[in-house]
């Protein structure tokens, strides 16, 4: 049950994820910063993205993944098109991930170490839902604030 979850909330936000950038009116926008937002939206796209392709992706599906975590962050003027498809490649890979987990290996470690010591596979999924749903919420308030 749990994984069938998993999969459920992945996918919404990572649908809802892909609404948001599609209702920017100003494509510019996206990459756009102010004061104390100093995360543009598209950035944030990037750093979910390559979240979770160098963990479920790399972790769960065995992907051949480089994350690079600098230019998540620095990035800019990425084509829209280009962050749609990502994203779409992302929702392929985190449910062949999760299609491949087991009701026993949610109490198994994670393949891959995202902390400093190893943490069990229910534990990192459901913190890389939330992690995914705190950006998506960045997101939304970004759109809003920024795209006039």
């Amino acid at each position: 049950m749990i994984i069938d979850t998993l999969k459920t909330l992945f996918k919404r936000d990572l649908e809802k994820l892909m609404t948001e950038i599609e209702l920017y009116n100003n494509e510019g926008n996206i990459w756009l910063t102010d004061q104390s937002i100093s995360n543009s939206a598209g950035n944030l796209c990037l750093h979910i993205i390559g979240n979770l392709n160098a963990y479920i992706g790399v972790g769960l599906v065995k992907i051949k993944y480089a994350r690079q975590r600098d230019l998540e962050f620095s990035l800019k003027n990425v084509p829209r098109t280009t962050i749609l498809s990502q994203i779409v490649d992302t929702i392929k890979i985190v449910e062949n991930g999760l299609n491949n987990l087991t009701l026993n290996q949610m109490t198994d470690d994670f393949p891959v170490v995202v902390w400093e010591k190893p943490t069990e596979m229910e534990y990192t999924l459901i913190h890389l839902t939330t992690h995914l749903n705190y950006h998506l919420g960045q997101i939304n308030y970004h759109r809003r604030l920024l795209d006039n």
